[in-house]
């Protein structure tokens, strides 16, 4: 791609002389593999972790269709094209979704599988044939499936073939022979190839070895290659895959062609460029490569040149370069206040949890003028745990095909109905899928010049923990949308176990730099949480718009409070503000608190009043890792600016002067609330639900692991302890009296409760 780049003139020398020097070099460089993220203008897929690109295509095939289903664009006339390896379609993402594209009928997605035989180490099926397997796969899937296996030099033997033994020989030798023989000469091909039957033999006795040595593999013939090109642009109905037979290191000569080692061969001697140019047929001469061949020439046959000026003609008629990506997009008109006023009511005196408040922030989106079309849900079959399959009969699921069957709940007010102008992307039980989904929707800003706005909604241990490849590339492509981890927590997940129980994925997601991981309380802190993340997306103020907001919800109901007054909505954004001072007099302290441990915090507070004379002021922490960073800049900037005005954290600012030892609380484990230790002032102190979870009451699960009500009020008389503002003995009289060590003496939340 770089050397088409250069051709077409959109590349320097001095950027290709930067290849993989993106800091160290004057030009910036070019990156060793498609990154968007840094080379913002030119690549537009991170295909780099093999098994995303098959399934990323899918998805963005299944989003032109979208958009032009829904009226936002006519992208009929758009082809995908994904350009994969043999060896990478043994990635479970590569093949695991390929139904998809068949039963919606892709037939603007196409495959171009180079079968060079060969992985990094060896060979991919070297006692079977990859591409009689990927062939079985395909169709099976409901794909068009074209095969480039034999170039045209053995047109006239299979003509010849009448009895069918060549064809045979094609058919039944092993991969791994077929490698070998690229390895070795046209002599060991008549021997070893045609010598296994005769009558093969017979039909290439007028052959020179070197005739034999020239019989080319489907996928190095450019006239095939073409031809199964345009049969698949022209192919409706059905996705397209091509199977093309080629040689890893076709044309680098005998020490890389069909070589194990080829991979990881990272210099050419002279000999190898000699011969390179040669296949080439490369106008460079011995002294020119003699020169340095360490830095040999660059060749380009100048603007002039018939077949670059054939090049330019090509590329201006089919709408631009590729790769190019383009940053300019439909504007958006944001939602107004109004559109967020029901979050900040509260939930009068209904209980629900915030995994409802946040739906029920979504819907009031969904009517925001000019921009409740834009948003695209993705459910992996949990809605109606979500409480969001009240968005079935208005904003229906889409299906390109609609609905032709009679559903079961057509009578009922929630009624599952499916369309092709439906909002909702509905993937099934597929959470790999569901994050393509969100990556072609999140970045439709630039492919597609649409802004769409991804709203991701899943189990949250199986997010980050599964997809994190998937979460990944989508911050290397610049994807923006929310993710919501709902049932989120290590104890709030009632009962449903070990491998449900999340209380780890804040911390995997702070591992992505793209990624901004909120942890909200109350509804009201999630209205202006969204608010924030879509004023950053598409407010068009921000100096980085890429972003992906994470936020944890939880499935325990509650009553949602109204919003404050006075509310410190910069410190909420920020990451901390001051919910509930404690009462004047007595032992300060400090306890923060994100997420459903919050109302736990508040009733800490109360206790550590009534029953030991402690005033704790409450912080509501909406996000530790936002905290982190923070403090992470202000510490790089004092570090390498030490002769400018220090900064101070954001965090280290809210605590100042705010008494005594810190207590930091949360459902999930230490090293969440540990992020921030640094930039605490005064002493501090975590508890956290760390090692597996299991199945029991809120309650019980709250107390084994030390997180709940009464766990906070001891560890705060604990730090107080150790000011010496209080005698040791305190502590004993506390674990006695709450009966710390007993899990059925907890009482911390409540029952019930899946949205």
């Amino acid at each position: 791609m770089y050397a088409r780049a250069f051709l077409e003139g959109r590349l320097t020398t001095e950027q290709l002389d930067g290849f993989r020097q993106e800091k160290s070099h004057h030009t910036g460089g070019v990156s060793s593999y498609p990154h968007p993220r840094l080379m913002p203008e030119f690549w537009q897929f991170p295909t780099v972790s093999m098994g995303l690109g098959p399934i990323n295509a899918i998805y963005q095939a299944s989003l032109n269709k979208y958009l032009s289903n829904r009226g936002i664009k006519d992208a009929s006339d758009q082809q995908v094209w994904a350009f994969l390896g043999d060896g990478e379609m043994d990635e479970v993402e590569s093949r695991g979704q390929l139904q998809v594209a068949a039963n919606e009928g892709l037939d603007n997605l196409n495959f171009v599988i180079n079968c060079n035989l060969q992985r990094l180490d060896g060979p991919v099926r070297g006692n079977g044939k990859i591409i009689q397997e990927l062939e079985s796969f395909f169709r099976g899937a409901g794909w068009n499936v074209i095969k480039v296996v034999w170039g045209r030099e053995w047109d006239d033997l299979l003509a010849r073939d009448t009895d069918g033994a060549l064809r045979t020989l094609m058919n039944t030798v092993p991969d791994g022979d077929f490698q070998t023989y690229k390895a070795e000469n046209g002599a060991y091909v008549r021997e070893n190839f045609f010598g296994r039957d005769p009558r093969a033999l017979e039909l290439v006795k007028d052959y020179s070895d070197e005739q034999v040595w020239n019989l080319k593999r489907g996928g190095h013939d450019y006239r095939k290659v073409y031809a199964a090109f345009k049969a698949a642009t022209e192919h409706k109905g059905q996705p397209t895959v091509i199977l093309a037979h080629t040689i890893k290191g076709y044309g680098l000569g005998p020490a890389f062609e069909g070589r194990n080692a080829t991979h990881q061969m990272k210099k050419m001697t002279l000999d190898n460029l000699k011969t390179f140019r040669d296949s080439m047929d490369i106008p460079i001469t011995d002294a020119q490569l003699e020169e340095n061949p360490y830095l040999p020439p660059y060749y380009n046959p100048g603007e002039q040149d018939e077949a670059i000026q054939y090049l330019h003609e090509r590329r201006r008629e089919l709408g631009g370069y590729v790769p190019e990506r383009r940053s300019k997009y439909t504007q958006l008109s944001l939602p107004e206040d109004d559109a967020y006023k029901s979050a900040k009511k509260g939930s009068g005196t209904q209980e629900i949890a915030t995994t409802m408040a946040f739906a029920r922030i979504l819907k009031d989106l969904f009517r925001s003028k000019d921009f409740g079309h834009r948003i695209v849900p993705i459910i992996p079959d949990e809605a109606r745990t979500f409480g969001m399959d009240s968005y079935f009969p208005t904003a229906k699921i889409y299906n390109p095909k609609g609905q032709t069957y009679t559903s079961v709940d057509r009578e009922l007010l929630l009624a599952y109905k499916e369309s092709p102008q439906g909002q909702i992307v509905h993937v099934g039980i597929n959470e790999a899928g569901a994050f393509a989904a969100f990556t072609a929707i999140g970045t439709s800003y630039a492919t597609q010049a649409e802004p769409l706005i991804p709203v991701y909604v899943f189990y949250s241990m199986f997010g980050f923990q599964r997809t994190g490849d998937a979460i990944w590339a989508a911050g290397d492509q610049m994807a923006r949308g929310f993710i919501i981890g709902a049932t989120a927590g290590r104890t709030t997940l009632t009962g449903e176990g070990l491998q449900h129980a999340d209380g780890h994925s804040l911390l995997l997601a702070a591992t992505n730099p793209a990624v901004l991981s909120y942890d909200p309380a109350y509804g009201y802190e999630i209205a202006h949480i969204v608010r924030s993340g879509l004023e950053r997306m598409y407010g068009g103020d921000h100096a980085d718009p890429n972003v992906m907001y994470y936020l944890t919800v939880y499935n325990e109901p509650i009553v949602q409070p109204t919003e404050p007054e006075g509310l410190d909505v910069e410190g909420l954004v920020k990451g901390i503000y001051p919910l509930r001072p404690g009462h004047e007099g007595g032992l300060k302290a400090q306890v923060l608190a994100s997420g459903v441990s919050v109302p736990w915090a508040l009733e800490a507070q109360r206790v550590l009043a009534e029953d030991w004379g402690v005033s704790a002021d409450v912080w509501s922490v909406t996000s530790w890792s936002e905290l982190r960073r923070d403090g992470l800049r202000a510490e790089e900037h004092n570090f390498l600016n030490p002769e400018a005005e220090p900064q101070v954290p954001f965090l280290t600012q809210r605590l100042q002067g705010a008494e005594g030892p810190v207590v930091a609380v949360s459902d999930f484990m230490h090293a969440v609330q540990d992020q921030i230790r640094q930039f605490v002032p005064g002493d501090f102190a975590t508890l956290g639900a760390d090692g597996f979870g299991f199945s029991d009451t809120r309650s019980a699960a709250r107390r084994f692991f030390k997180i709940d009500t009464e766990s906070i009020v001891v560890r705060t008389l604990q730090s107080l302890v150790e000011q010496g503002k209080l005698e040791r003995s305190v502590l004993q009289q506390a674990i006695d009296k709450y009966r710390l060590h007993d899990v059925n003496a907890g009482d911390t939340g409540n029952a019930g409760g899946e949205s």
